[in-house]
This record gives structure tokens, sequence and C-alpha cells, in this order.
């Protein structure tokens, strides 16, 4: 089974919240996770968030991000999604950056993976699998 993970479903189960071990168990199924570039920068910039708001020290933030990045197998190049991600941006009326995930799983016929619900209603629309 191929897993693509977005962002919000990979801090839930690096910050151990609700739904960590739901999508632990997905993950742990998955033959191979992957994930555009971007979730690279989404990913930190989160933990960038927790470090100025919720006051989570540099060196946690930094593990945090590690333990992130390391739930991927492997990152996608934006530069091969970019023509479909902005096309389905249009049509669904979701940011670009949402987009490239929905790509991606529809590309690959994986499962998406996101905590977002309004993503979630996004690619139920286009016939995208999520969990």
């Amino acid at each position: 089974m191929m897993v693509i993970l977005d962002t919000s479903a990979a801090v839930e189960v690096v910050l151990n919240r609700s739904s960590a071990t739901v999508i632990s168990d997905i993950l742990m199924k998955a033959n191979w996770v992957i994930a555009p570039d971007l979730f690279i920068s989404e990913a930190t910039n989160v933990f960038w968030k927790y470090h100025q708001y919720e006051n989570l020290s540099i060196e946690l933030c930094e593990e945090s991000i590690e333990r992130t990045l390391g739930l991927i197998d492997d990152i996608v190049d934006s530069r091969t999604l970019y023509k479909e991600a902005f096309a389905l941006s249009c049509m669904a009326q979701h940011s670009v950056y949402n987009m490239f995930y929905l790509v991606l799983a529809r590309r690959n016929n994986g499962i998406f993976l996101t905590m977002d619900k309004d993503l979630k209603d996004a690619a139920s629309k286009y016939s995208i699998r999520i969990k």
C-alpha cells in the first residue's frame, strides 16, 4: 500500500496526539510513504510556530522536525506536479499547496493521510482514497 502523508497527519504522529495510533498503524502497513518536497518546509514551519508561540525548546523542535521527516520514504519534486496541482486548485478552489498532495495521491493511486477536514472533502470529491 502506498501512502501520501501530509504535514498535519505527520505532526499528529510526532506529537502523539489523539489520532497518532491510527495514523501510525496505517504507516506501518505502508510499503511506501511519499510527500511532495514542500512537506519539508511545511513541517519545519509548524515546529517554528511551536517554538515561537508554544515555547517548545529549539532542541525539541529540531528533534520533532527530524522525526517528522523520518516518516517519509521519498520526497517528490514539486516541479513534476505543479501543472496538475495548479489546474486542480483552480477547479477545487483550494490552495495549490494542498493540491500537490492530492495530485501525488491521484497519480500513484495512494491513500492520502491528512487531518484537514476540508482537504479530505476535496480528496473525496476527486475520488482520491483518504484515511
